[in-house]
């Protein structure tokens, strides 16, 4: 009969435990949540419906308004005559220009991010370099065939490159990247009518022109100009699927006749300046080019290019923002610094060095913060409810004797681990030493509270910082994520299921009192009894 005595000194542990806790109601322990697995085709189907597809696609259609039709028209006003020379500039027949801006364009309504500006066309910068680079390797006039062949064979590889970047979540790099417009215009040369002929066998899948068709579509311009347009609305652009949407119309665009098309800056000036409220505008100016590739392609020759420049200028100077450069160098000056690296690098060389030069500083910018991320010792603000602060940003705040609290603000990764665990170790020894100047009147730091809610993220290396302390580890909220790993990796139960709190106060008050811990732990004990008791009845 010894079980029964011993669930009975059990029961009493228990009941002795309640009664302590019941007693300092004000002071209920919450515990952390432990975030439910998902389904594994469901997970997958979510991430793919994140990565290929806008939020609600067909939503979007529903706010069309009136001024999407004026905008739509006023934009296929000004990107017919510009396709016209846009593809000249490019070496190719300028109707190529015009297919460009009728495919591409429809895909882009569907799958693209931006829910209004940005308006899909050959752009100016791109057909320059397209065509210098497709002119070194065959030359248009000798042989305009495999030109052409080439250059549908650049678009493929073009659009393969942005959607393999926007699939596997590099479509980040699109924030770093600036855009600098070169107002071009040329046109004079007749047009055949037509809609865009299928030009799947015109592409190089093999032969010599392969991997030069695959160089010429890699070395492209990318674009910023839709963060431009999103700022000015207030409305967000997702990198990933920017870069999943450009890809596709590359590639659905190399297959039906179309050479490189993107958001272009002048077109998506005058169409956000004209109104349009969403992607309906794109639709109606691909409509209006079908309507012109089929019935008044001719009549477009005798366009003054005077008109298409008044038009072009009036609409790219209003995307000039000297306010937003000089904001840029009052609140970061890295910022800034990639902002200048970018304009001189392209107005004194080619834009590809200004690309870069922004590009490696935005990159050393994050590597800077990824490797030494924002930490913080925290203190309790007096004349508050038991809130904890930064010290630094509020001296009244009070440390708590015997306990160091501090704060990691970013995911502790291996690039960042040892850094985390070397601050940490020295705030400790600095404790100590502090602990040692006033003597007996300064107790000994004992527990380590660490505050997870800003770390997003950790990794083996990040749970190896946390280990091996000379004082008591204690983590207060931390996320799902961090959570899964700390469970997976059987760090909580090495320092104790105990020691894991919703909040710095709760970790603070239980381990100012010891007697809080063991309740806790015993009112954890018969939590957990009864419920495998539960699943076996």
């Amino acid at each position: 009969m010894a079980h029964p005595e011993t669930d009975e000194n059990g029961s009493k542990e228990t009941e002795s435990a309640s009664s302590l806790l019941s007693c300092r109601s004000s002071q209920y322990i919450h515990k952390v949540g432990v975030p439910l697995k998902q389904h594994l085709f469901k997970e997958f189907a979510a991430a793919v419906k994140e990565t290929l597809f806008a939020d609600e696609p067909l939503n979007r259609f529903n706010r069309a308004r009136e001024s999407d039709l004026i905008a739509g028209l006023t934009t296929a006003s000004l990107c017919i005559p510009q396709d016209i020379g846009y593809a000249k500039l490019a070496n190719l027949d300028p109707l190529y220009g015009l297919y460009s801006s009728f495919v591409p364009p429809l895909v882009y309504a569907f799958m693209g991010s931006s829910p209004r500006d940005i308006a899909i066309g050959p752009v100016a910068v791109v057909s320059l370099l397209l065509g210098s680079l497709l002119q070194d390797e065959i030359d248009s006039s000798a042989n305009p065939v495999d030109y052409r062949y080439l250059a549908l064979t650049a678009t493929f590889f073009a659009g393969l490159t942005q959607l393999l970047l926007g699939f596997f979540r590099l479509g980040f790099l699109i924030d770093f990247l600036s855009h600098a417009a070169i107002v071009g215009f040329m046109a004079d040369e007749n047009i055949r009518e037509g809609i865009n002929p299928l030009s799947a066998k015109e592409i190089f899948f093999s032969g010599e022109y392969v991997g030069k068709g695959f160089k010429i579509g890699v070395v492209r311009e990318a674009v910023a100009i839709g963060r431009t347009l999103a700022s000015m609305k207030d409305y967000q652009l997702d990198g990933n699927k920017e870069m999943v949407a450009l890809g596709t119309k590359n590639i659905v665009g190399s297959l039906t006749s179309c050479y490189v098309a993107t958001g272009s800056f002048s077109l998506s000036a005058v169409n956000h300046m004209s109104g349009c409220e969403t992607v309906v505008s794109n639709i109606v100016m691909a409509i209006a080019v079908l309507l012109t590739l089929a019935l008044f392609t001719p009549l477009f020759k005798y366009t003054p290019n005077a008109i298409v420049a008044s038009i072009i200028i009036f609409a790219v100077v209003g995307l000039v923002d000297i306010d937003a450069v000089a904001l840029i160098w009052k609140v970061d000056k890295f910022d800034f610094a990639a902002c200048m690296g970018a304009f001189f690098g392209v107005v004194f060389s080619f834009i590809e060095i200004g690309l870069l030069i922004a590009v490696s500083i935005s990159f050393a910018k994050i590597l800077l913060q990824v490797t030494r991320p924002r930490t913080a010792i925290l203190g309790k603000v007096p004349r508050t409810n038991n809130v904890y602060r930064n010290i630094l940003q509020y001296p009244d705040a009070t440390k708590v004797a015997g306990i160091l609290i501090v704060r990691v603000d970013s995911a502790i990764y291996f690039s960042n681990s040892n850094y985390v665990k070397e601050r940490i170790l020295r705030w400790l020894a600095d404790e100590e030493e502090e602990g040692e100047l006033k003597g007996k009147f300064q107790p000994r730091i004992q527990y380590l509270i660490v505050e997870m809610c800003p770390v997003t993220d950790i990794d083996t290396s990040g749970i190896h910082a946390l280990e091996k302390r000379n004082v008591k580890l204690v983590l207060s909220n931390p996320g799902p994520v961090v959570v899964d790993k700390l469970d997976a990796s059987k760090f909580a139960d090495l320092i104790g299921e105990e020691r894991i709190f919703l909040t710095v106060a709760d970790a603070s008050k239980t381990q100012q009192n010891p007697l809080f811990t063991l309740a806790k732990a015993a009112i954890d004990r018969d939590m957990q009894a009864r419920n495998r008791k539960n699943a076996y009845c």
